[in-house]
This record gives C-alpha cells, sequence and structure tokens, in this order.
C-alpha cells in the first residue's frame, strides 16, 4: 500500500507540476484540414520521396514505408521467423536465428539506424537491435534482407543500441539489464555488489559492412537506455542515457525514480583504442552467436565464439564520466553540429540541454562532484548549456531539422513540441494520437538532416481507425515541417510496435537495388543450374531433391520411392532471370512454412512425412497464367517398401493417357 500511495503521489505531482494538459483537438476528424492532406498523396505509379524503416517492436520484424504517402512496401524478417518468406524456416536461413541459447526465432526489435559517411546517411546498410536476447542485426539495402546477425555477450536486454558513429566505424549496445558478470548463482538482493553493465563496440568492416565485437567496457549496474554519437567537434565520443542510478532491483517505477537526477555517461571511445591498442584490454571467456548469410551459396554461415576485449574505466579513468541528467533519462540526442547534446527525463519538467565544449573543459578542469562507482561526475552546472522551461509532460525524444531547431516528442501530454536550440524557446507544439514515443525526421540524426516530414510513432490509436477487438492498431503520423508552424497531413497504421525508425532518400537507395541473382554465380552447393541438373538422391534415410522452377512447372514435378521414416529435402532453384518472379514451394501437411525463392536463388525445405500416401507440391506465389498448374506429386510408402526412388517430369503414364514429353522433359531413376 505505501507503494502504490507513492505511484499515485508521484503521478500527481508530475500531472500538476506543469500547467499543461493534451492539446489534442476535439474530434479527431478535424485533425486534418484544408488541402493538407495533398502533400501527403503519391500519385499511381508515383514514387515516395523516402524509403522509412521503422521498428516492428514485439514482431521482431522491420517494416519499410513510402513518405510520403505512408504506403507498405515491405516487411524484412529480421529477429523473428517469417512464413511469408520462409525466413527462418527454410535451411538456409535458419542459422540465421541461432544464438549460444540454440534456435531463437523470436525477439523484440526497438530501433534501426542506417549507415553514414561523414555524418550523413548513404544507404548501403540498416542496422537494428534484438532486445529480448542480445543481438545487432544488419540488413542489406541492395536486397533488403537481413546479412547478419551478432548476439551481445555479458549483456542482458539491448536497448540503447544499434547507434553508429559518423563513419560507421562502430555500432554501439548497451545493455538494459545489468546483471552479475558471468551471470553466477547470486541473490537478487545483491543488486548493489554484484551487478555490472556492459557496453559494447562492434567494429564494422568499412567495405563488407561485416560486424565484430571490437571491445566491451564494463560499467556501473545501472540501465543504459538509448544512446547517440557525438559528430563534428564531438566525433570520438558516444553519449547514452542511463536510468537506475538508485541501483533498485524491485519495483523500479517507484525504487528508481528516487533521484531528482540520474546519469548521461559520456564516453571517449577514441581513447578506449588507444588502450586497446596499448594491449590494456582484458580477454574474457564467453559464448556467443555469429551468423552471416552468404550471397553466392544462398546459405549461412554461423559460428560460436568464446572471448572478447574487455576494458575497465575504473581504473582506466579517462574513458567515462557521468554527466547528472533529471530526472529518469530516455533520450540523449545529439544535434547536427555535434556541440549540443539533449537530455530527455521523463519525469522531468524541463529539458536540459548539455554543451560539448563545456563538458570538455569541464573534464580539463577536473570540475568534478565526486564519483559514481569508480566513475568521475561532472558538476551539472559546468556541463550544461541550458534549459528548456516548462516544455511539456515526458519528453522522450528529439530529432533536429538542421537549422537550428529541435523537436521533442511527449509522451505524457502526447504532442510534438518545436523549440530553437540557440536560446531554448518553444516555437510550436502539434498533438498526436495518442501517446507517441518516437519520433523522426529523414536524416533527423545525421550532420545534415532533410527537413521536410517529421513523422511521429503513436503507442495507442483509440478511434483512429475501425476497431478490431481488444487490440488496435498502433499508428504513425506525418508532419510537415517545412514552415514555421508543423502541419499534419496523412497518419496511418503500422506493424507491431514502432519504436524508433529512420528514413533516407529514395534515390540513395533504389539506384542499388538488386534485381536477380545470376544463376552462373549461384555457389549453393545443392544447386540446380538448369533442368538437366535435376535429380534425387538417396543418402541413407536422407533423400536430396535437386529441383527447379520456372514458370509454370516443377523439375521433377514426379517423384516415387520415399520411404516412411525419411527425410527429404527439396533444394529447389528459382531458374528465373527476370526481375519481379519468385517461386513459391509447398508439400501438402510439411509441419514448417513455405519456401520464396527469388530469382537465380536455391532454398531448401526439410520436409518429414508422416504417412503413407500421396502428397502434392506446388508454388504459393502467383508466377504467370498457369500458375494454379504449376503443382506435382510426391508418392510416400511404407517404410519397408521396396519402391524404387524415381522421379520425372513431363510423363504421363496413365492407361490411356501416356503422351509425349514436352520439351526439357525427363525421367530418372536412381542407381541400385
Amino acid at each position: 500500500m505505501k507503494f502504490r500511495t507513492t505511484i499515485a503521489l508521484a503521478s500527481v505531482a508530475l500531472a500538476t507540476a506543469l500547467p499543461f494538459g493534451s492539446c489534442k483537438p476535439k474530434s479527431n476528424a478535424s485533425a486534418v484540414g484544408g488541402d493538407a492532406a495533398q502533400k501527403a498523396y503519391v500519385a499511381p505509379g508515383k514514387h515516395d520521396e523516402f524509403y522509412n524503416f521503422v521498428s516492428g517492436g514485439f514482431s521482431g520484424q522491420m517494416s519499410v514505408y513510402g513518405l510520403p504517402s505512408g504506403r507498405l512496401l515491405r516487411v524484412i524478417p529480421v529477429f523473428s521467423v517469417d512464413p511469408e518468406k520462409g525466413y527462418g524456416y527454410s535451411e538456409e536461413t535458419k542459422g540465421m536465428l541461432t544464438t549460444s541459447h540454440g534456435f531463437t526465432p523470436w525477439d523484440d526489435l526497438h530501433h534501426t539506424q542506417i549507415s553514414q559517411t561523414n555524418g550523413e546517411t548513404d544507404g548501403r546498410w540498416v542496422f537494428a537491435n534484438g532486445n529480448n536476447t542480445p543481438r545487432v542485426a544488419r540488413i542489406d539495402l541492395k536486397t533488403f534482407r537481413t546479412a547478419e546477425i551478432i548476439e551481445l555477450p555479458n549483456s542482458a536486454g539491448n536497448h540503447s543500441s544499434p547507434y553508429l558513429t559518423e563513419n560507421t566505424e562502430y555500432v554501439v549496445a548497451g545493455t538494459r539489464f545489468s546483471v552479475p558478470t558471468d551471470n553466477p548463482d547470486v541473490p537478487i538482493n545483491t543488486y548493489k555488489e554484484n551487478f555490472k553493465g556492459t557496453i559494447s563496440f562492434i567494429g564494422i568492416d568499412k567495405n563488407s559492412g561485416n560486424m565484430d565485437i571490437a571491445f566491451q567496457l564494463q560499467t556501473p549496474g545501472v540501465n543504459f537506455d538509448l544512446a547517440s554519437a557525438g559528430k563534428g567537434p564531438s566525433h570520438g565520443w558516444f553519449f547514452f542515457s542511463c536510468y537506475n542510478s538508485e541501483k533498485a532491483n524491485t519495483l523500479l517505477e517507484v525504487n528508481a525514480s528516487q533521484r531528482d537526477k540520474d546519469f548521461v555517461m559520456a564516453v571517449n571511445w577514441k581513447k578506449a583504442e588507444e588502450y586497446i591498442k596499448a594491449g590494456k584490454g582484458v580477454k574474457k571467456q564467453v559464448k556467443y552467436a555469429h551468423n552471416i548469410y552468404d550471397e553466392k551459396t544462398h546459405s549461412t554461415k554461423s559460428e560460436i565464439r568464446t572471448e572478447v576485449l574487455s576494458l575497465d574505466p575504473t581504473v582506466l579513468k579517462d574513458i567515462c564520466y557521468m554527466i547528472p541528467c533529471p530526472k529518469s533519462p530516455h533520450g540523449i540526442d545529439v544535434d547536427p553540429t555535434g556541440e549540443y547534446m539533449v537530455g530527455s527525463g521523463k519525469l522531468a519538467a524541463l529539458i536540459p540541454v548539455f554543451s560539448y565544449q563545456k563538458m570538455i573543459k569541464a573534464i580539463e578542469g577536473k570540475q568534478y562532484d565526486g564519483e559514481y562507482d569508480g566513475i568521475p561526475i561532472i558538476k551539472y552546472e559546468a556541463a550544461l548549456y541550458g534549459e528548456v522551461p516548462k516544455p511539456g509532460l515526458g519528453p522522450l525524444h528529439t530529432q533536429f531539422d538542421g537549422k537550428g531547431n529541435a523537436y521533442t516528442s511527449f509522451f505524457v501530454s502526447s504532442e510534438v513540441v518545436k523549440w530553437n536550440i540557440k536560446d531554448l524557446k518553444v516555437l510550436d507544439r502539434v498533438p498526436t494520437y495518442y501517446s507517441i514515443g518516437h519520433l523522426m525526421i529523414p536524416g533527423g540524426d545525421s550532420r545534415k538532416p532533410n527537413a521536410k516530414y517529421l513523422v511521429a510513432y503513436n503507442k495507442i490509436t483509440k478511434d483512429r481507425y475501425l476497431p478490431t477487438g481488444p487490440e488496435l492498431s498502433q499508428s504513425a503520423q506525418i508532419f510537415d515541417i517545412s514552415g514555421e508552424k508543423m502541419q499534419l497531413i496523412l497518419d496511418f497504421p503500422t506493424i507491431g510496435e514502432p519504436h524508433y525508425a529512420q528514413a533516407i532518400a529514395a534515390e540513395k537507395v533504389s539506384k542499388n537495388s538488386t534485381k536477380i541473382y545470376k544463376i552462373e554465380e549461384n555457389e549453393h552447393p545443392r544447386v540446380a543450374k538448369g533442368e538437366g541438373e535435376t535429380k534425387v538422391v538417396r543418402e541413407g534415410n536422407k533423400v536430396h531433391v535437386y529441383a527447379t522452377a520456372i514458370r509454370s512447372h516443377f523439375s521433377p514435378d514426379n517423384i516415387e520411392g520415399i520411404r516412411l521414416g525419411d527425410e527429404v529435402y527439396f533444394h529447389v532453384t528459382n531458374l528465373e532471370q527476370d526481375w519481379d518472379v519468385p517461386h513459391g514451394f509447398a508439400v501438402k501437411g510439411a509441419a514448417n512454412a513455405e519456401l520464396l525463392i527469388m530469382p537465380g536463388e536455391t532454398s531448401t525445405l526439410k520436409w518429414v512425412p508422416d504417412r503413407v500416401g500421396i502428397f502434392p507440391i506446388y508454388c504459393t506465389d502467383f508466377c504467370s497464367a498457369l500458375h494454379q498448374e504449376m503443382q506435382g506429386y510426391v508418392r510416400v510408402s511404407p517404410a519397408n517398401s521396396n519402391v524404387p526412388l524415381a522421379w520425372s517430369m513431363g510423363t504421363n503414364n496413365g492407361s490411356n493417357t501416356a503422351s509425349k514429353a514436352p520439351a526439357g522433359g525427363s525421367t530418372g531413376k536412381a542407381k541400385k
């Protein structure tokens, strides 16, 4: 009861401390007025200006929308199995979901981040974090496919991730949940003694994009929330917001809200690099998975790694510094000039803006206010540029327009507030429906924002769309920010729970899009590069079907001699060399999903028949006028059957219907 009373008092205090109420319109029908909606209209056949990569939250996927139309272009499977594309079901993609816990078919994808060059988005890759089983994924924007996933050892929850340095040197990942190092069996109430945080710096190969954990920092046992890289003059630094400086281990809504200020942790990663080169890193034995999808073999290479380098900032004192930040900070965002760091204390009644130059002077002058677990605490006033007074209720995240203005989302008062970075004055505010979380301006966290649109990603949509039972879709709202005042022009439903998102000019991505995989470059070990190479091979109780698909038939399309107890592997190569002609493949009664095979690609479906009989196979993706005819049969005989293994295509053996096989038709029979 005491806790409940405390919570109630805290809520009332927050609600009454500020003279703001929600500024929602009285009627949602009046949200878009006049000809505003025309600004979001993209005529049929016309393309959008931007790709918008939006996290799917608990869906574990990433969705891609066009802006400003809000058209859904694609859902990219990342951390969760996806029956639509066979991701996590095909033998080639199962390895992408390998972790130290084994096959892990789900995660909670929170944030997206587009690769940068010289501080500008470059359209090569987009990164995403798995929050539940700590992982970072890299999506290749030539194929819009997940190309790589790396697991994070010594981490429990991966929320402040994946944030990039301005030349994509590193992607960082801070643990949301501090845990004991090596996760031994200790009482939970020894949190203050035994629990530690970890931040991982993952190096990115500038050519291939391949990831490798360069080093980790062992930190105090706080909860890391979000992060932002320095840029320009502050390049070489990273900033992490952290809450629970109280080190509570129960009922954090009360016990982690005791202090007026928590911290932003400033990390000098250039200095950390120097220590690594000087041999100051300590090797730690760990276990984590690293998975890469090879576009040549169309397969995943997965390995378990066992070692990382770790640095201790309590010993190497000039790597990390704590900056007090009111209160329970969520977002920390660095402006395009690299000079200002905006904190967003979600229980604070103001927005603190820190100065990079003042922070450096404070460090040089040792303007400290003691230490926090061995990390120097910079005096709040020594690093503070100023405070935005009375901006709203519940600030979360800030984006920038590159014109000296910042836009902050406010969860409690459900609004976006525009304010000037220099004089810290509020310039405009607009309502959102309802309870905005993240917000996004294309390039809004880079050195060169494209400040035409702002998108709000909202948590709740009561009364916005047709009812869909107890759960309603979450939403995005697009605002035109080209003028002095923000103007709502469109809202649209989203997939899963949208968190952070990024957008990039379409021309930076679309020109590099892969249209086909060249069949002559297919290095899959079980590829059939033409119908003449199709065959069926028995290896003990494993049967490998080397099959092809082309409009509008499979080769072979009749297979006999499969026995109950066999494991059947259909290695299907799509022979098409034409853009946007994938083929699907499915077997009646298969206990997994389909395959969806791109032109020139080979993909494998494992099938274990559970009964004797005739089983149809068929294409699942409409491919031509005769798509429905793209089918075949597999005969499964008893386990002790002597039916020989045989396959054919284009041969009818009915008593009255024997016909000539069409060109390319073939028959085959396994050698005994």
